[in-house]
């Protein structure tokens, strides 16, 4: 299939820039992927179209403070050596550059990142954020990304990131000032540089009357990287190569969505992060889940056979990008999804991040 088949026209003013009070009442499209009808509501009625004995899986991670500013720092001198620097990296000495941390190496020192701007780094630099945190640059690689190396184990960085760093906002959303409103309020173990964003809906409240009429809940951990929302470029999906994410699934967990499937209630997922994280295992693990923790990189795309997930709750995904393709997967009908897509343009719907949600059966 080709990308360009993924694309949609959306008016600027329709990104949301700012999340709705209260969560809940953010707008909500319900799509029967069967009868394909379509009908429309707030968040808090998802009351209405969940039922005793579904199973609600949703990704408990946490987003960190991801995003770095700091200086390029060249020490001219070491144990007594002079060393050699540029006229040019004397003038990038004290330039200010931006550190996106994406994700820890195997090396528990060594991270990769973004750098903004990448080029002014150079092998044996040092990047210092603060008096007490910097890292050294160790190889710039072919995808644009960078390996860093701190002095620090990988939860350390993650506590100087959270003390020094800032919430690491989606480039579309102008506003970065959102703080504990980029996170989910089940959100319990960090390490995502992005948040779930369909988790966004959910209150403490709603959960509690779910499982007042007898909805059930189970967790998977899913660490959001920065590739979940790049667009795919190549001109046929099937070349686009899917980056890792690093995934957990406890026996717990696994024991309570295998009873759910064994009895034929439904399995709801929240996000696609929780998509990718339970059709990724189930293709590891065969047809019943088992605990597992480590890389996947599934990429579902129109045509995928669902082991797990039953229905979907998720918001509307940029255009092009693997998001919408695993939508359009489980709708399992490209133009409907589309066309789904422009009856929210028409209606004014919020897209992205902090936009409305919807709910596929």
């Amino acid at each position: 299939m080709l990308t360009s088949e993924f694309d949609y026209n959306l008016p600027p003013e329709l990104i949301a820039q700012s999340p709705i009070e209260p969560r809940d009442s953010s707008r909500l499209m319900v799509i029967d992927r069967k009868k394909k009808k379509v009908d429309q509501g707030k968040f808090f009625d998802i009351l209405n179209f969940l039922k005793e004995g579904d199973l609600v899986v949703w990704n408990n991670t946490k987003v960190f403070k991801a995003r770095l500013r700091g200086k390029i720092l060249l020490d001219e001198a070491s144990d007594g050596i002079q060393k050699k620097i540029s006229s040019t990296d004397k003038i990038l000495n004290m330039s200010p550059v931006e550190i996106f941390l994406v994700r820890p190496m195997e090396n528990n020192h060594v991270w990769k990142v973004l750098a903004k701007p990448g080029k002014r780094l150079r092998l044996g630099m040092k990047v210092q954020f603060a008096p007490d945190f910097f890292c050294e640059v160790m190889l710039k690689e072919k995808d644009g990304t960078v390996l860093m190396q701190f002095e620090e184990d990988d939860f350390s960085v993650r506590a100087k990131a959270n003390k020094y760093g800032e919430v690491p906002t989606p480039p579309y959303v102008k506003n970065s000032d959102v703080g504990e409103r980029y996170q989910t309020v089940f959100a319990k173990h960090e390490g995502s540089v992005a948040a779930p964003t369909a988790g966004f809906h959910f209150t403490a409240e709603l959960i509690q009357k779910l499982k007042s009429q007898g909805v059930e809940f189970a967790e998977v951990t899913l660490h959001v990287g920065l590739g979940t929302f790049l667009p795919v470029k190549s001109e046929n999906i099937e070349e686009h190569k899917m980056h890792s994410e690093w995934v957990e699934l406890t026996a717990k967990n696994a024991d309570l969505i295998n009873e759910a499937k064994a009895e034929k209630r439904r399995v709801v997922a929240v996000g696609t992060t929780t998509v990718r994280t339970l059709e990724g295992i189930a293709k590891q693990t065969g047809e019943k889940l088992k605990a597992y923790s480590g890389d996947i990189n599934i990429f579902i795309t129109p045509g995928f056979k669902f082991q797990i997930v039953d229905a979907l709750v998720t918001n509307f995904h940029l255009p092009k990008s693997t998001l919408l393709m695993l939508v359009s997967a489980f709708i399992g009908d490209r133009e409907f999804t589309l066309e789904c897509y422009r009856q929210a343009i028409k209606e004014k719907y919020r897209f992205f991040s902090f936009g409305d949600a919807m709910f596929i059966s």
